[in-house]
């Protein structure tokens, strides 16, 4: 039996998410969470087939969530869901290793479509346009897992010492990890580097 956890702060969404998925799998035993911590203690607590993460959480915001999921739980697929449906969110997304994304503007019959998919093991999304090589979302999903949580810890407007606490490691090795962040988004200081994440961010 499929196991599926739901991740989204709005009850109505989740109750729509969850019709999805009785249509898309049905007898699939259903977790609801509204937030990224609940989400991961429940993939914790057993194997999990699918994640429908939304990218607006209570503690979580961005692409942030979705690079922790991926990095602590790799072998997890997970849909994205997110009232942001531009290209460039969209491929950011993709980018950063989501089965995939699911805007909220969908239908039920669309979302019951790209579960289905993605329960198979395809992949799903809305077209969008090809990626063109000067596309800030490409260098920004070209990012480590830990290089993209130290970028959003620049967007926080917090220190590199402040980043080295969060992460675990020295305040060296986050220098270090800053040079290549830095070559990788093609910017030259902190500020240009948060002005680029920003401009990705789901409005």
């Amino acid at each position: 039996m499929d196991r599926i956890v739901v991740a989204d702060d709005h009850p109505l969404f989740r109750a729509a998410l969850r019709s999805a998925v009785d249509k898309a799998a049905p007898g699939a035993e259903v977790v609801e969470c509204s937030s990224l911590a609940e989400a991961k203690a429940a993939m914790v607590a057993g194997p999990v087939d699918l994640l429908l993460l939304d990218l607006k959480l209570s503690d979580s915001e961005g692409m942030a969530g979705l690079a922790a999921v991926r990095a602590e739980q790799p072998t997890v697929p997970v849909a994205v869901v997110s009232a942001s449906e531009e290209a460039p969110v969209v491929r950011h997304a993709l980018g950063l290793g989501a089965a995939g994304f699911i805007p909220k503007s969908s239908s039920l019959p669309q979302m019951v479509e790209a579960i289905a998919a993605i329960l198979a093991g395809d992949s799903w999304a809305p077209d969008v346009p090809e990626v063109d090589d000067d596309d800030p979302a490409g260098r920004v999903a070209s990012l480590t897992p830990s290089q993209l949580r130290i970028l959003e810890g620049l967007k926080a407007g917090r220190l590199n010492k402040q980043i080295a606490f969060d992460l675990g490691v020295s305040e060296a090795t986050i220098k270090a990890h800053l040079t290549s962040v830095f070559r990788k988004l093609g910017v030259h200081n902190r500020t240009q580097a948060v002005i680029l994440a920003k401009s990705l961010d789901p409005s």
